[in-house]
């Protein structure tokens, strides 16, 4: 059954997920719900591992960091993604089936901004240091898709310009303990989001060249990008086993996955649509641990 299929049997039992052909509805599949946990998910691994006490986890900061970067970030995120890719969308099938192409109109820009705008007055309340990352948050998510940088269509850049998904986490940590989280843990998650970028640009490497797109992916060619990610990954988990040998354990599952992918009959744009999940317990993992350490120590 296809993705749309399966929307739509969705959206018939009671209305549970809103129908994109609402302006509701249409926010909703352009934030990606299927990623969400991608921006909100290091929020709470950074507050885990930052808290003193389980009463740091629900401090009036931390919540509202995490609100944000769940769907309100996701809206500006991708919001300035569409709108800058449109007309590149209008060939890429994963519009066609499982996100939704950018519509343009004036309520929907405003909603992008004022997401925007909403991000920005946390500089209000943050420590200095967490400012300055969301300061470099908020430039990478624009000009990731945005002229004149443009960073998604230079190779490498594109890949090292998605350190942005880890930054949520370096803000929050920051937040709660009131200094910035090892160097080698924001090496290391920022490995991570290098291979996982990458990785998900393989099923764009046609529609990309197509549209005369250049991309790590595209100048690579999709084995050599398996060999990348890779090495993306095998030097994240090295990068974490300098905090914690367990840290570097969890990150050796994306390169032992990745090189099954290639050398099997697994289509990578089925194997693509996997990694919400494989993420999410690798995050909860992460997070189970930290917060093991803060009620019983070790």
């Amino acid at each position: 059954m296809s993705d749309s299929a399966v929307r739509a049997r969705l959206e018939s039992v009671a209305g549970y997920l809103p129908s994109e052909e609402s302006r509701l509805g249409y926010l909703f599949w352009l934030s990606r719900p299927r990623f969400w946990l991608y921006l909100g998910g290091p929020v709470i691994v950074g507050a885990a591992y930052a808290a003193d006490s389980v009463a740091d986890l629900f401090s009036p900061l931390a919540i509202l960091l995490l609100a944000y970067f769940t769907i309100p970030a996701n809206v500006f995120l991708y919001g300035v993604n569409d709108a800058f890719d449109a007309d590149v969308d209008e060939a890429n099938p994963k519009k066609d089936e499982r996100e939704v192409r950018y519509r343009g109109d004036r309520w929907i820009a405003a909603v992008v901004v004022a997401s925007g705008v909403l991000g920005g007055l946390f500089a209000l309340g943050l420590p200095r240091a967490a400012t300055l990352v969301l300061a470099l948050w908020f430039f990478l998510a624009v000009e990731y898709s945005a002229p004149p940088l443009r960073f998604k269509t230079t190779p490498l850049l594109d890949s090292v310009s998605n350190g942005l998904y880890i930054l949520p986490g370096v803000i929050a940590f920051t937040a709660v303990a009131g200094e910035l989280p090892p160097l080698a843990a924001i090496v290391a998650g920022w490995l991570w989001t290098m291979g996982m970028h990458t990785f998900s640009a393989i099923p764009d490497i046609e529609p990309d060249r197509e549209a005369g797109i250049r991309t790590t992916a595209t100048v690579l060619g999709e084995r050599r990008t398996y060999y990348y990610c890779a090495g993306c990954w095998l030097a994240a988990a090295v990068a974490f086993a300098t905090v914690h040998v367990l840290f570097g354990a969890l990150l050796l599952l994306y390169p032992v996955l990745v090189f099954g992918i290639a050398f099997s009959r697994i289509d990578v744009d089925d194997a693509y649509w996997w990694y919400p999940a494989i993420n999410t317990l690798i995050g909860m993992t992460m997070t189970i641990g930290g917060l093991w350490i803060l009620v019983y120590g070790g």
